[in-house]
């Protein structure tokens, strides 16, 4: 197993909502936080833990393969976690506004000296700051080690590592100092049933854990059917800026819901709690509530702020709020581009003059019949073949493959719609009943009770579909006509289907000349496999 540890976001003076202070901001967003933070990592693994309220653990060992191995996961989800701190950085420059005139300045200034955490999918630390290793507690250890500046996350062995980087041993650190233990590995050494009866069981159980002799207990994060995020403001919000800036945290965790679940948004609400009933002697509903829709699908954070706070701006609030409730109402799948089957950066960058396509990732590649034509020239122009659709009624002939680059540079009829929208004449009406491949040459099928078989009883699903050859097949074939076994071939196709072969083409060779003498004789049906489905 492979752990990867990453610190929990919290926020900072500077972050905090107008007439408050750190700390109650710190403790207001705590839940939001850690939850946003835990669904930002299931776009990488499933299994996800959150542990002691500061670290989020993301076990990759059963992923890792599908990102390209282990060096380009952890790359790739550092610098993700990098990427959303500096949009944190953007997100507390934007909630400038709602904080007071004296606060404004110097805010700003410490907004732009260092990426705040007014992301909750990322923790403040540029570069990043993780810890990796074999079990979930040396990873949380060596995250540990790195916070506190000391050496690389993945440097040392795990025996080394001092006492109090294991949560567990935190309350006996002194005791066990005293004795000269300070490492996992001199306390690996103490007799164990001394340090059992002196510090309890659980202390051995932890160790173990740690050091990978016992399986590790995790909650993995459940990512929840519906968004719906309640939150205690951490002071009144007498404005809808104020309002605002409590939103937007709410928002960064809508976001981290929407990417691991693949959505975007189409329609959400804001909800927000009164705290006074009454009003010079006038009741007050107890809540607010503001919808907003979005013409499509979207998840970008940024677009959903300012479309909120465009609300906000026409909204009165009734009294000062205390409580809010962003929920989403309406979400649609968001559409994926399938990636370039080439990787970025193999297939030469030529710019416009190129008449290149860019790929879905971004990168720009070459056209592709120059693509066709370097790999013909370095395979063989025989390896390197396209399909091309032919007139012809017999399966045979429909379809011909010849030398890709011959196919693509000659103004030859193609398979494809023409301008005008007109089917190629060379597409038949029983195009849908033909198979994607043909055997050469058919394959013979055992017969049962009259009906063909191929991994078990083949059931006929539709046909028959007649076809016919005669002496002209022969010619095309390079044999003689005055051949006797060129003659008249009729057979009778069908689409056949069993549990075991799937979708098939067979067929049944009708009537043939018998090869024995000029009389023509009906010979016993045969059956042969054709094609395939699929």
């Amino acid at each position: 197993m492979h752990w990867i540890a990453l610190p929990l976001p919290w926020h900072d003076e500077s972050a905090a909502p107008p007439g408050t202070g750190a700390g109650m901001g710190a403790a207001a967003d705590a839940a939001a936080l850690s939850a946003a933070a835990g669904w930002w990592a299931l776009r990488f693994t499933p299994r996800v833990a959150l542990a002691d309220g500061e670290v989020v653990l993301l076990e990759v060992s059963t992923t890792e393969r599908l990102w390209g191995g282990r060096e380009a996961l952890l790359a790739l989800v550092l610098q993700a976690w990098a990427d959303a701190a500096a949009r944190g950085t953007g997100e507390a420059a934007a909630n400038a506004p709602a904080r007071s005139a004296q606060q404004q300045a110097p805010a700003s200034e410490s907004a732009t000296a260092q990426p705040l955490c007014a992301s909750p999918s990322t923790p403040p630390c540029s570069p990043p700051v993780w810890g990796a290793g074999p079990t979930a507690l040396v990873a949380q250890a060596r995250l540990r080690m790195a916070l506190a500046g000391r050496p690389g996350p993945s440097q040392g062995r795990v025996e080394s590592l001092p006492l109090h980087t294991l949560t567990a041993l935190r309350p006996h650190v002194a005791s066990l100092e005293r004795m000269g233990c300070r490492t996992w590995g001199a306390l690996q050494a103490l007799p164990r049933a001394g340090v059992a009866r002196r510090l309890g069981a659980g202390v051995l159980q932890v160790l173990d854990q740690a050091l990978g002799d016992a399986p590790e207990a995790h909650a993995w994060l459940q990512l929840p059917e519906q968004f719906a995020l309640t939150t205690e403001l951490p002071a009144l919000a007498e404005s809808a800026e104020a309002l605002l800036w409590s939103a937007s945290r709410c928002l960064t965790a809508l976001q981290a819901w929407l990417q691991a679940r693949q959505q975007g948004v189409l329609a959400l609400e804001l909800v927000w709690r009164h705290d006074l009933r009454r009003i010079d002697g006038v009741a007050l509903p107890p809540t607010q509530a503001l919808q907003v829709r979005t013409a499509q699908a979207i998840h970008d954070l940024v677009h959903l702020r300012r479309l909120l706070a465009e609300s906000l701006a026409r909204t009165t609030l009734a009294a000062p709020v205390n409580q809010i409730m962003l929920r989403l109402l309406e979400s649609a799948p968001l559409p994926h581009r399938s990636a370039s089957l080439l990787p970025p950066g193999e297939v030469g960058a030529r710019g416009p003059a190129s008449h290149g396509s860019a790929d879905p990732a971004g990168a720009p590649g070459e056209a592709l019949h120059q693509l066709l034509e370097r790999l013909s020239a370095r395979l063989g122009a025989d390896r390197v073949v396209a399909p091309v659709l032919l007139a012809d009624h017999r399966p045979e002939r429909m379809q011909q493959w010849r030398p890709a680059a011959d196919v693509l540079g000659a103004p030859t009829r193609s398979a494809a719609p023409r301008a005008g929208g007109d089917a190629p004449q060379c597409i038949t009406p029983d195009a849908p009943l033909l198979p994607t491949w043909l055997l050469n040459p058919p394959r013979r099928l055992a017969v049962q009770g009259n009906r063909p078989c191929h991994h078990g009883l083949l059931r006929l699903l539709a046909g028959p579909h007649r076809f016919e050859a005669g002496w002209w097949s022969a010619m095309d074939d390079g044999v003689d006509p005055a051949d006797p076994c060129a003659g008249l071939a009729l057979r009778d196709y069908f689409v056949a289907h069993n549990d075991v072969a799937g979708l098939v083409w067979v067929f049944r060779e009708r009537l043939a000349p018998s090869p024995a003498g000029g009389q023509a004789a009906a010979r016993p049906h045969r059956w042969f496999l054709h094609g395939i489905f699929g």
